[in-house]
Formats: structure tokens, sequence, C-alpha cells
């Protein structure tokens, strides 16, 4: 008993830190928020680095340059979606992220096939997949943050909209993640996955309705969203979110691990705390992207001057 207790006291405090790191990331400025997903873009990498070299050893001995450069590689494309007006001499943030990440792949595919005797494709394979599960997934945040989202019109307060929408986003896992922990642990029986054993269909269906309701009506309510819209980002952010929990564990089963880090004591690392982010991130974005009617500009002009 006094270990469940200390064990309960450890996880609380660790939730009650995280909850106002990522507040204080989320609410203080524009740089706050590029930092706060910056941080969470390495610790992502470093996880998926050691799931990846468990389940694939020679990934890891490939070499600091590709390790590292990679990881590199993928916050450039951060920095790129990062869209902060402030020039450095004639180029924005914007347009030297677009230049480094550039550089940098044209470089690391350079090293690739000049200075190595063999191509390992399933070592690329692996890097690819990590950039496209986590620094895409990342970039794409910064554009749900920063772009212009005609959809949102509607809203009544002052808010930037796109700070409302990654609000509503997280917020809605949250509760997600909470109800389905309770309603699982009450009237849970039947096993959702083989993969997560612990989950049930009862705690997931329970949670997801909840989470859905709950959320989209508190943001129609408080934000002036529209209820399209904000049942549109629940679901989605539900059900992606519940996938990429069953993704996560489907690695970490892989690498014959419990956590993917040890980072957050009780609550394990950072990919065990933004699965479901990572997932639901770019479906989100997908979702708002066709329901605005925006074309996929991507000019000279654009990319130098924006």
């Amino acid at each position: 008993m006094a270990l469940n207790l200390q064990t309960f006291k450890t996880r609380t405090g660790t939730a009650i830190l995280f909850v106002i790191i990522m507040l204080a990331g989320l609410l203080i400025n524009n740089w706050s928020f590029f930092v706060l997903f910056s941080i969470i873009h390495f610790g992502c990498w470093h996880e998926y680095r050691q799931l990846i070299n468990k389940i694939y050893p020679p990934y890891v001995g490939r070499g600091l340059v590709h390790e590292y450069g990679v990881m590199v590689l993928g916050w450039c494309f951060v920095l790129w979606r990062f869209h902060n007006p402030y020039p450095i001499g004639e180029v924005t943030l914007y347009g030297l992220g677009w230049y480094l990440f550039l550089l940098l792949a044209v470089f690391l595919m350079a090293k690739e096939i000049v200075f190595k005797k063999d191509i390992d494709l399933k070592m690329v394979g692996y890097s690819v997949l990590g950039l496209l599960y986590i620094s895409l997934s990342w970039g794409l945040m910064m554009n749900l943050r920063f772009d212009y989202w005609p959809v949102l019109n509607t809203l009544t307060i002052s808010t930037e909209p796109g700070l409302v929408v990654v609000l509503l986003l997280i917020a809605t896992i949250w509760i997600n993640d909470t109800m389905a922990y309770l309603v699982g642990s009450f009237i849970g029986k039947t096993p959702l996955s083989a993969i997560s054993p612990k989950k049930t269909w009862e705690g997931t269906l329970g949670g997801a309705i909840i989470a859905i309701v709950l959320a989209a009506l508190l943001a129609v309510k408080i934000t002036g969203m529209t209820l399209f819209i904000a049942f549109g980002i629940t679901i989605i952010a539900a059900v992606m979110g519940t996938l990429g929990d069953l993704w996560e564990s489907k690695l970490k089963r892989m690498a014959g691990v419990k956590d993917s880090g040890q980072i957050m004591p009780g609550h394990g690392g950072f990919l065990d705390r933004f699965d479901s982010l990572l997932l639901a991130t770019p479906f989100v974005w997908l979702f708002l992207w066709i329901m605005s009617g925006m074309p996929l500009k991507l000019t000279i002009t654009s990319i130098v001057c924006r």
C-alpha cells in the first residue's frame, strides 16, 4: 500500500510539473511555443533512436553524422514551418529553416551515396519513418499554431485561432486518456488489442465519446467555434490519438521495453507522453486545410521571404 501511495505521489507531482511546463510553453509567446516543441522534437527523436537500436542494432552504429544529422534535419523542417516574421539579414527564420533543411538533406544523401560502399535500405527506411513520424508532426504543429485558417473566422475570443486549435487538440487527448482509463477501470472487460492488453473496448469507446462531446461543446461555448469544426477536431484527436498510442506501444513491444524513456518519473518518456499528439496533429492539420479550402502553395518567393 505504501508503494502504491508513493507511486501515486510521484505520478501526481510529475503530472503537475508537466502541465505547468506545457502551459507555459504554449501560452507565453511564439518563441516559447517554438522552444517547447523543439525540446519535445529532440526528446522524441532521442527515444526513437533508442527504440530502433533495439529493433535493428546496426541503426545506431551507422555513424554520428547520420544519426544526429537526420535528427537536426527534422528540426530544420520544424524551424521552416515556424512562421516568425523577424529577419536575419535579408532572410526570415522561415527561409533560414528551408535553406538549412535543403543543404543538410543534400549533404546526408551525398554522404550515403558517395562515401558508403553500400546503402542500408532498412536503416534509411527507419530514418525516413522517424522524419514522418516525429519531425513532420511537429512541423505541422507549427502550421496549426501560426497559419491563418479561414474556417475559424467564427471565433469570438481575441486569442489567436491557431492557439485555440492546439489547445483543443491537446485537451481532447488529455480528456480521452483520462476518461478511457477511468471507464476501463470500472467497466472494461473486452481487450482492445494484443499490443496493449490493459486497454479495453469499453474504456476506449467511453473515453472517446466523453472527450469528443465534452471538448467540442466547451469549444463551441467558450470560443464560438462552429459545431462541425469542433466535432471534426475532437473526433480526429480521439481516434488518431488512440491509434498513436497503439503505434508507440507496438514500437516498444518490438524493442522489448516497457517505456520509451524515463524523463518523467511515473509517466515514461517523451514518446510515451506525446504518442497520441504525434499522430493526431497531421490529421487535424489536414482537416483544417481541406475545410479552409487552402491551396498548397510552395513558391520560391514564399520560401525565401515569408
